[in-house]
């Protein structure tokens, strides 16, 4: 059910409108970064790839999908919603703490308000008593936790060594979507196509000088470029490159966050956010979401302030464009073996080509986060939606 280009509407049951732009005539948003041709896979990644490309095109075609009558049936069968104990994980030490907690406490607040009984813990040396002790051991667990040891796999290989059923991808997909460098090669594999971009870790720079490595880079690569961790989300650590004398601390900014980066070449496009939720493996993809900024870069300034960034659900795509980006989320889904939820970034770029930027197995859950502002504007009630996941989750009686 498409929402036509406008703001998405305040959720009626709760929580403040998220920060939206007005619809506008005019063409397509431009935003800036990473471009296309091919790097080869690496062996770490090869056998991943193959599956993933047998796999991929199959999966779209033979996935059912899922439609509001589905989401509603599985939401309206959930019953003794208080009997069951769920426990949302959010917090730790990572660089995206407080928008963990802002996700847990928003995905507690729907969920009590439709009835469930939930808890919120803290990533913290009192968790694991929690998971193993019979009076507090949850039924189900939804990690909410940002960065790394949520979206590593970390925590998820805690929770199946408990055998606690959760929310997400399993920790093996959750390691291969978290490295940017490999899950770039295991779409490309799918067939997606993806900024060209090279991978160095610091110590490369230390050790033959930054000054030639800089200039390789200029020489192979070219200018704009886009310079971010290999690992993080947020836009933490994340720069656009428009002129060589800022590169070097583009660099800097880059490995406070990370020992390593990813350094793509960057073109202009429209910056489309897609999000997927899977109720017993089949996919529900929600609208794309546009996102235009002044300065063209989705920073994260611009993820957590609301301002003048503006979002338009569905994205200002024409039709074909708009199918081509979320078969292209789908397959990302499916070929990095990605479960429940998942929100898959792109660049579309002036050939209407959807490039593959980077999937998330922990989308943000804030006022302000891309997945709740496409569930609002294709017509889902945010209570009903999360009620009828965590009911699919539970009728799978899963194990890990």
């Amino acid at each position: 059910m498409a929402a036509k280009h406008s703001k998405t509407p305040r959720q009626q049951t709760g929580g403040k409108t998220p920060a939206v732009g007005k619809a506008k005539t005019t063409a397509s948003a431009t935003t800036t970064t990473a471009a296309s041709p091919a790097n080869t896979a690496s062996t770490a990644t090869g056998e991943v790839a193959k599956r993933a490309r047998r796999t991929s095109h199959r999966s779209i075609r033979e996935a059912t999908p899922v439609t509001m009558d589905d989401v509603l049936s599985l939401a309206s069968k959930a019953t003794k919603r208080a009997d069951k104990s769920l426990l949302v994980i959010c917090g730790g030490l990572s660089h995206e703490r407080d928008v963990s907690i802002s996700s847990g406490h928003r995905v507690q607040g729907f969920l009590e308000e439709a009835g469930w009984t939930v808890h919120v813990h803290d990533m913290d040396g009192s968790l694991l008593p929690y998971l193993t002790d019979e009076s507090t051991r949850p039924d189900l667990v939804w990690p909410l936790l940002h960065g790394a040891n949520g979206e590593d796999g970390s925590i998820r290989d805690v929770l199946e060594m408990a055998e606690l059923p959760y929310i997400g991808s399993r920790a093996k997909a959750s390691r291969t979507a978290w490295s940017k460098p490999i899950a770039k090669n295991v779409v490309r594999m799918a067939g997606l196509q993806t900024p060209h971009s090279v991978t160095l870790p610091e110590s490369m720079f230390r050790e033959l000088g930054v000054e030639p490595v800089i200039d390789m880079l200029l020489g192979s690569l070219g200018l704009p470029l886009f310079i971010k961790p290999t690992m993080g989300g947020s836009a933490m650590g994340c720069t656009m490159v428009t002129e060589q004398s800022q590169l070097t601390q583009a660099l800097i900014n880059c490995f406070a966050y990370g020992d390593v980066a990813l350094i793509e070449q960057a073109v202009t496009g429209t910056e489309v956010s897609v999000s997927i939720l899977e109720f017993d493996g089949h996919p529900l993809v929600l609208p794309p979401l546009e996102i235009w900024t002044p300065s063209g870069t989705y920073d994260f300034e611009a993820r957590s302030t609301p301002g003048p960034t503006e979002f338009y659900v569905p994205a200002r795509l024409d039709a074909k464009t708009t199918q081509a980006v979320s078969d292209a989320a789908l397959t990302a889904h499916r070929a990095l073996g990605l479960r429940d939820i998942s929100r898959t970034d792109f660049i579309v770029d002036a050939q209407g080509q959807p490039q593959f930027l980077e999937s998330n197995v922990a989308p943000g859950m804030t006022d302000t986060s891309l997945l709740p502002q496409s569930a609002l504007a294709a017509g889902y009630n945010l209570p009903e939606l999360y009620t009828a996941l965590v009911q699919s989750v539970l009728d799978q009686k899963r194990t890990d």
